[in-house]
């Protein structure tokens, strides 16, 4: 039977990925993003995608984009909260307040407010499963980027918070932590690292690669992929836990 799956950020990247994969198993996919170009884009990629748009900064958005997620999905087994931003690249002291705000705003408010709208209707499911993205970040510090790191470890706390709720429902809460992944974002990192070091692209990225066994970044359908393995009845035991997806990333 085709399960319901909303997937949030899931017009491009990661999401994007997501949506393809969980698609390819026969399941009912509901993006949400803020890019209204990617959003045309999934729904010519993805056959039979539902696509919307929502503002994951704004609370009102979100309290109109999961109801309607519903709706159009006839119900909701499969939730994962992938919108994230990764914040501007400055110590502590010279953060300006209102992108913290924002980072976490987007990162840690808004995958609470997705979620407590869901839960009574991943209740009525067979099979609930939330997988919400944390990071390589959500397990030590990071350099410059105060925010990130924070949100992430917040993501932690919250998936296994919810892992303890919901188990008695049936419903898994796991947490997926990425390192480097290819694509747009990793490059921005990169590129807001070598400014306030003063290094080239090149030294940054070597700079990471030394920090983990396989010199590379993850594909993001390896992303998707563990995904759908969460989401199976093969981790149908698997609650409560941060699966790293990171090369074998040493630290941060």
């Amino acid at each position: 039977m085709a399960r319901k799956v909303l997937i949030t950020a899931g017009a491009a990247g990661i999401g994007r990925e997501f949506a393809r994969a969980f698609a390819a198993q026969g399941d009912t996919i509901f993006v949400c993003d803020i890019d209204d170009n990617a959003l045309a884009e999934v729904q010519k990629d993805i056959a039979g995608v539902i696509a919307a748009r929502c503002d994951m900064s704004k609370r009102a958005e979100i309290e109109r984009m999961v109801p309607d997620a519903v709706g159009k999905l006839g119900g909701l087994d499969i939730l994962i909260n992938n919108a994230g931003v990764a914040g501007l690249t400055l110590p502590v002291e010279q953060y300006p307040p209102d992108d913290w705000d924002k980072v976490v705003a987007i990162n840690l408010t808004a995958m609470f407010h997705v979620t407590r709208l869901a839960i009574p209707h991943l209740k009525k499911s067979k099979a609930g499963v939330i997988i919400n993205l944390s990071s390589i970040a959500g397990r030590g510090g990071f350099e410059n980027r105060s925010p990130y790191a924070a949100t992430k470890w917040g993501v932690i706390g919250f998936t296994k918070t919810l892992a303890m709720e919901l188990g008695a429902w049936g419903i898994r809460a796991n947490a997926i932590a990425p390192g480097a992944v290819a694509g747009d974002r990793i490059v921005r990192v990169f590129q807001g690292r070598a400014q306030i070091s003063g290094r080239s692209m090149d030294e940054v990225k070597a700079e990471a690669m030394s920090q983990q066994s396989i010199k590379e970044l993850v594909d993001p359908k390896d992303i998707a992929a563990l995904g759908v393995f969460l989401a199976s009845d093969a981790a149908k035991a698997i609650s409560g836990q941060v699966m790293p997806i990171d090369n074998d990333r040493q630290r941060v």
